[in-house]
């Protein structure tokens, strides 16, 4: 009797863990490196039955994260993320900071920011997070110098608020997946780390400036609703992509391209 019990304790226990999973988890992401690292949580994490939707078609993730298309989305940062809440009247919920795609400026035609001319053109993002963005990367390479101090609480940035522009760069916005494409016609560009990989540029390697890792308030996201929060699928697979081992895959796989923020064997 007590045999047959366990047994079904057993059973049972084996039935409710398996239904935890028994759905598989839609999570919409950029090819590159999203997609891949989500690829690679697939293979460490058999039992996490992980459906990723690769955003190549220019839909909106977080829409479809609202509209229940999908559970869960890898793709941005927490200033943008607020931005989407505010256009889209609604809130969601991070789940997990996995990683940093420095911000970079890379060209064509120079060799060092030193080589730009008077009056360069630079194309820069021209969405408002990643254009502030952009903006304080400049003025961390002494191209301008912009009004008021960086902070996480400040306002954005805007062109408007450079004071100091000794080269007289000329500021050329941009949407973000089109600046790689645009190099041949600008004298600098400034790129999102997915978008500069995507290309076949190394951050690491080919940008005339990067971004600084430390304090970085850009770490990429794992999002999802408020109704998902505690869904046992989302726990899990934010304790994946902040693990050790995903931490050692992003080190190796992007060499410095893609930073990891937590589960560092270093750390």
């Amino acid at each position: 009797m007590r045999k047959s019990a366990a047994l079904l304790i057993t059973s049972l226990s084996l039935l409710i863990s398996h239904s935890l999973y028994a759905a598989p988890l839609r999570v919409a992401a950029d090819p590159v490196p999203h997609s891949e690292i989500l690829n690679y949580v697939k293979k460490i994490d058999p039992k996490l039955d992980l459906n990723i939707i690769e955003m190549t078609n220019g839909a909106n993730p977080n829409e479809l994260l609202a509209s229940g298309d999908v559970d869960a989305n890898y793709f941005q940062h927490l200033p943008y993320l607020h931005e989407q809440e505010k256009a889209l009247g609604k809130k969601f919920v991070v789940a997990a900071a996995v990683h940093i795609e420095p911000l970079g400026i890379y060209s064509h035609k120079y060799k060092t920011l030193a080589d730009l001319p008077q009056g360069a053109k630079i194309a820069i993002p021209n969405n408002a997070t990643n254009l502030s963005r952009g903006l304080w990367l400049l003025q961390d390479n002494g191209l301008i110098k912009l009004k008021g101090e960086r902070s996480a609480e400040s306002t954005l940035v805007t062109p408007k608020d450079i004071i100091e522009n000794p080269k007289n760069v000329k500021i050329l916005e941009i949407e973000s997946p089109q600046i790689p494409r645009s190099l041949d016609d600008v004298d600098a560009g400034i790129i999102n780390g997915n978008y500069a990989l995507e290309a076949g540029l190394s951050p690491a390697k080919d940008a005339l400036g990067i971004e600084k890792a430390k304090d970085n308030p850009y770490a990429n996201l794992l999002v999802t609703t408020p109704v998902l929060e505690n869904d046992p699928r989302i726990k899990q697979l934010a304790k994946d992509l902040t693990s050790p081992q995903v931490a050692e895959f992003i080190r190796t796989q992007y060499h410095g391209s893609v930073i990891p923020v937590a589960g560092s064997a270093h750390d």
